[in-house]
């Protein structure tokens, strides 16, 4: 998830970032939450501080034995708003949190904007590729026989993403569980 002060502070770089990667960011959604929640949270501040100064007030008249039910009443009251305004900050932060739970990472500022793979960059290679005297599989052609599922995991989490199934998930698990009872046994 993306830093809320990154997007407080640079509002339309973020926006212009995500929008090269594919994303459209719904810029006047962000702003009416953001700007809610300033000023429920502002509210929420200036009850605490009435509160407070009631609060003195209230012990100060004790101590002068003045009769304190009306300002204790008021102190109840202000209780109450500020329970009030606390729901309400806390509805606030969910539906900014799942606006941005719902954006993508920003992109490095090197990275070439393009729409497809046809607009990647090569930056650099490293080694050459081995000349072979077979006929070279593509790894879609490999992994779907042993149980590789691209489209559901392209369903599911966006493209170049898989399903495992099978005996390629229980292999997965295994060589998983492998090193974590390695690491624990070995390194603590």
């Amino acid at each position: 998830m993306l830093d809320i002060q990154l997007l407080r502070k640079d509002l339309d770089g973020v926006a212009k970032r995500l929008a090269d990667r594919g994303y459209t960011l719904d810029v006047a959604a962000f702003t009416a939450l953001e700007a809610e929640r300033r000023a429920v949270q502002t509210r929420t501040e200036e009850l605490q501080a009435r509160r407070n100064s009631l609060s003195k007030q209230i012990g100060a008249m004790k101590g002068r034995g003045e009769d304190t039910s009306a300002v204790m009443a008021e102190v109840g009251g202000i209780g109450d708003e500020m329970k009030a305004s606390a729901v309400q900050l806390e509805d606030i932060q969910k539906r900014l949190s799942d606006l941005m739970l719902g954006m993508p990472n920003l992109p490095h500022e090197s990275v070439p904007v393009g729409k497809d793979e046809a607009g990647n960059v090569e930056t650099r290679r490293w080694g050459t590729p081995r000349q072979v005297d077979f006929e070279v599989k593509d790894h879609v052609d490999v992994g779907t026989p042993l149980g590789l599922d691209f489209e559901t995991g392209a369903k599911l989490s966006g493209a170049r993403f898989t399903m495992l199934r099978g005996q390629i998930a229980r292999l997965h698990r295994a060589l998983a569980q492998f090193m974590i009872d390695t690491h624990t046994q070995q390194h603590g």
